[in-house]
């Protein structure tokens, strides 16, 4: 296939690009600030603000798939409306697209979320992404929109960089015994996504770790793993806290994980 990915220089899209260049795909990936590091890719500038840059570029490329895994927290115009732009060039172009999304479009109030719930964000990240979710469905009713959870690696992610700081003394902060996530590994993740690629599935997959576990227990085990003592990890609960966000958001996976190969494994058994 010709793929691009889009955000190919963050976390999950540097894997997404790896598996894809490893198995043989034409690979093109693109960057805000600095391209990422696998080779054989072809590495390009694109801000997703820019509808026409987007539009030339994908349209130029006329890519089988698109995989958009852009996004910035606080950025209304990169998440929501450069979602939008990705999408409209997507359907331009005939491409597939398969847009990644979070479990930040839900508020906890139901806890355990089914594919069909509606979402109910209370953080402007949510709303951007909740905002996405329904410019891609309107305007490419064919694509396949996966949300995910916390994304942890084998040491690259930011969850494990704050894990690494709070255990070495270098960060001030706590983990929350009560914000509760289903993480999933950057692996699976990605093997997962570029799967459905190659399928004809559309519209909404939950693509999660099996295991839902809290912030604090998440840190303990990625401190274990990585030779830290989790006992120096300091923790408390996120509603003793002004701090915003939903606390206990779990993904039910079941309906995508039985139509993958690839498994999707809980934190308790990637971390050991």
């Amino acid at each position: 296939m010709r793929i691009i990915v889009v955000g190919g220089s963050g976390f999950l899209g540097g894997e997404l690009v790896r598996l894809s260049a490893r198995d043989g795909h034409a690979v093109a990936a693109t960057y805000l600030t600095r391209p990422g590091e696998v080779a054989g890719v072809d590495w390009l500038r694109l801000d997703v603000r820019d509808r026409e840059a987007v539009t030339d570029l994908i349209g130029v490329l006329s890519p089988d798939v698109v995989v958009n895994a852009a996004f910035r927290q606080s950025d209304w115009a990169t998440t929501a409306m450069g979602a939008a732009h990705v999408a409209i060039a997507t359907s331009k172009a005939g491409g597939r697209l398969v847009h990644v999304s979070s479990d930040a479009v839900f508020s906890g109030s139901a806890i355990t979320y089914a594919e069909d719930c509606v979402p109910d964000p209370v953080t402007p990240y949510g709303a951007a992404k909740a905002a996405a979710e329904v410019a891609v469905q309107v305007i490419t009713p064919t694509a396949l929109i996966a949300r995910t959870s916390l994304i942890v690696g084998d040491g690259g992610s930011s969850h494990e960089a704050v894990v690494h700081s709070l255990a070495a003394g270098r960060e001030q902060g706590m983990l929350f015994t009560d914000d509760v996530r289903c993480p999933v590994h950057v692996s699976d993740l990605a093997s997962a996504l570029l799967e459905l690629a190659r399928s004809d599935r559309a519209g909404m997959h939950h693509v999660a770790g099996a295991d839902a576990v809290s912030r604090y227990e998440l840190g303990c085990l990625i401190a274990r793993r990585d030779g830290f003592d989790p006992a120096r990890l300091p923790f408390g609960r996120r509603a003793d806290t002004d701090v915003p966000g939903p606390i206990d958001v779990r993904l039910d996976c079941d309906r995508t994980q039985r139509q993958l190969r690839t498994r999707l494994r809980g934190a308790r058994e990637f971390l050991r």
